[in-house]
């Protein structure tokens, strides 16, 4: 099968790798239909993570069901699936609780596994055109009869829908409040979504790249561009000088200042400034144990200055962590399902897997208009 594998730092290539196959007995095999880009995946693509050369990359998938391991019961061949970048077991403590991203059984040593990820387990990920999916009862999302149709959208059901879900229920978001989202990313687009949702009267998108603060305007929000470094002020005039009630991170380690030099603490310490007092903040961005390659020398040791101080006087709440993905796409699909949401309105470009390795050098670069890349492996 063709697949993209990652060979070293800013070096990836589509090449003839083995084919993916039934393992045992509780795999499903799915031919791959659509693959994304995620932003996650740079940091590995940068070099920043400790990701084994030759290994497949990709975590946001959705295919065809061609064969099924003979435990597997739900699941039909011929039914079009997609799959949570996390990958459960089903029955281990944290899964039984919907805690799928911390699951205990499939990366031993680790709470979590994933597709094609650095430090998530073996799995090969489904930047290709095959791909195994352990546990395939329990993770597979079976499709409604649309799946073609809107196939676009619910392969953001993969992850960063829910990512983005999942920023506002860490957050706290409930019907009313104000939001402020650091990120017009695909995860803070998603974000800004799903608060318009959940019932956010007002929601605020904080980025220096104005294609994507172009987005967030679309979907509804009150776009803020930072490229002046005046961000935070904006934000508190916009809400009388008292800061939203909730806020989420959806930048990451990798964020910058306006001169575009990484400052790991930024839109933590921000997120500080922008909410009200007891207010909520809710953190999807990734942050590392450990970052050798960082200029800051706190985040090579995977700490960040934070304003813990003004934090705790103004009696705020952080939540932290990756998506639990299956505790939240079954309701999302619905969404889709019936157009109350169309998370496919981010994709900026649809293309072919031997485009792979350019569509990593110009997301990587963020250039302008590269604001989620899809990739089809059938084409």
């Amino acid at each position: 099968m063709k697949a993209l594998v990652y060979n070293g730092p800013r070096d990836v290539q589509v090449k003839e790798m083995p084919d993916a196959k039934i393992e045992k007995a509780t795999d499903v095999l799915v031919k791959v239909t659509s693959t994304n880009i995620c932003g996650s995946d740079l940091h590995m693509y940068e070099g920043r993570t400790n990701m084994e050369p030759g290994r497949i990359l990709g975590h946001e998938n959705l295919g065809l069901v061609i064969e099924i391991g003979k435990a597997v019961d739900r699941v039909k061949v011929g039914d079009m699936v997609c799959l949570p970048f996390n990958i459960g077991c089903g029955f281990c403590e944290n899964c039984e609780r919907g805690l799928t991203g911390f699951c205990l059984t499939v990366n031993p040593g680790m709470a979590g596994g994933a597709y094609g990820f650095a430090g998530m387990g073996p799995y090969s990920g489904g930047q290709a055109e095959l791909l195994r999916v352990p546990y395939g009862d329990f993770n597979c999302l079976v499709l409604p009869e649309d799946a073609e149709e809107k196939e676009n959208d619910y392969v953001m059901l993969s992850d960063i829908f829910p990512t983005g879900y999942h920023a506002t229920e860490l957050a706290g978001v409930k019907p009313g409040d104000t939001v402020v989202i650091y990120g017009a990313g695909p995860v803070g687009l998603m974000a800004a979504a799903s608060s318009f949702v959940k019932g956010a009267s007002q929601v605020f998108v904080v980025d220096t790249h104005k294609d994507r603060l172009k987005l967030a305007e679309k979907i509804g929000a009150t776009p803020i561009d930072d490229t002046e470094g005046g961000g935070v002020d904006e934000v508190m005039k916009l809400t009388d000088g008292q800061g939203a009630d909730r806020g989420c991170e959806c930048v990451g380690y990798q964020c910058c200042n306006l001169h575009g030099k990484e400052v790991p603490n930024l839109t933590m310490n921000n997120l500080v400034k922008t909410v009200k007092p007891t207010g909520g903040i809710g953190v999807v961005g990734v942050f590392l144990p450990e970052d050798p390659k960082a200029q800051d020398p706190l985040a090579r040791e995977g700490k960040i200055a934070f304003d813990f101080g003004q934090f705790w006087i103004k009696g705020q709440r952080i939540a932290t962590g990756q998506a639990n993905v299956k505790a939240y796409n079954r309701k999302l699909c619905n969404l889709i399902h019936v157009g109350k949401a169309k998370p496919s309105m981010i994709i900026s470009h649809e293309l072919a897997l031997a485009d792979a390795p350019g569509a990593y050098e110009n997301f990587d670069q963020r250039k302008k208009g590269w604001t989620k890349v899809i990739l089809k492996p059938g084409t």
